[in-house]
């Protein structure tokens, strides 16, 4: 096979695969939603999962979006970003939930998304990191905002678990207190945190691995060529 750079080439590692040291914290789960309504449902469904991920044993953080600048208008150096980021790179798994609002996710969901960049340094902040996907809608059901988010969560290389939750008439299924009312909607919940989890501990010490591509080993590896060439120049 001439076309194959064998020394980059490399053999299916089933130890690395199958065998890899396994990390006892907490798995690190950053929740983003997508409203700033005072009573803002994707926000009291996140809160909602928050509490059934942290009774599974995760470490949760909940991002709160308000005063995060709209993408590239200022320098990624304002603190909502930076927080953002940070946040990002600490996770190993991540909650995205966004009201549908024509027919789409809102602005507010995008914009976090896009202040993710796919590398940061050396660092890829949402490589890896497995996803769940969750919205809200005001009227009958819908799954185009989850849709979206897939599609998203694919491209900033996430592994996005098979579940979701689509929550209608989401103004009906909440309390006073913002507590979610015992339903379907909210056994649906339980299931995608469960499930979130479960890929979590499964994938999160094999992540690196699992995210080694041939295509990148080879860049790497011109890359280091390029600089050995220039010192001998």
């Amino acid at each position: 096979m001439p076309n194959l750079d064998e020394e980059q080439f490399q053999p299916i590692d089933l130890q690395a695969l199958l065998d890899a040291p396994r990390s006892i914290h907490k798995p690190r789960v950053l929740m983003l939603y997508g409203s700033l309504r005072e009573r803002s449902y994707s926000r009291l469904a996140t809160e909602e999962a928050a509490r059934i991920l942290r009774r599974l044993g995760a470490e949760v953080r909940i991002y709160n979006p308000s005063g995060l600048p709209l993408p590239d208008s200022t320098s990624v150096e304002h603190t909502k970003v930076k927080e953002l980021r940070d946040l990002s790179i600490w996770s190993e798994a991540q909650v995205w939930c966004s009201p549908e609002r024509h027919g789409a996710m809102t602005a507010i969901m995008k914009a976090q998304i896009d202040w993710l960049p796919l590398s940061l340094g050396g660092v890829r902040p949402t490589q890896g990191r497995t996803l769940a996907v969750m919205q809200v809608s005001g009227g009958s059901q819908s799954f185009n905002a989850v849709n979206q988010l897939r599609i998203l969560g694919r491209w900033m290389r996430m592994v996005t678990i098979p579940n979701q939750s689509s929550v209608a008439k989401a103004f009906n299924e909440f309390d006073e207190a913002g507590r979610m009312k015992p339903s379907p909607y909210y056994n649906r919940i339980v299931d995608v945190m469960e499930e979130l989890m479960k890929f979590t501990l499964l994938l999160r010490d094999r992540s690196a691995y699992l995210t080694s591509r041939y295509s990148e080993r080879i860049e790497s590896a011109e890359e280091v060529a390029k600089r050995v060439n220039q010192r001998s120049i």
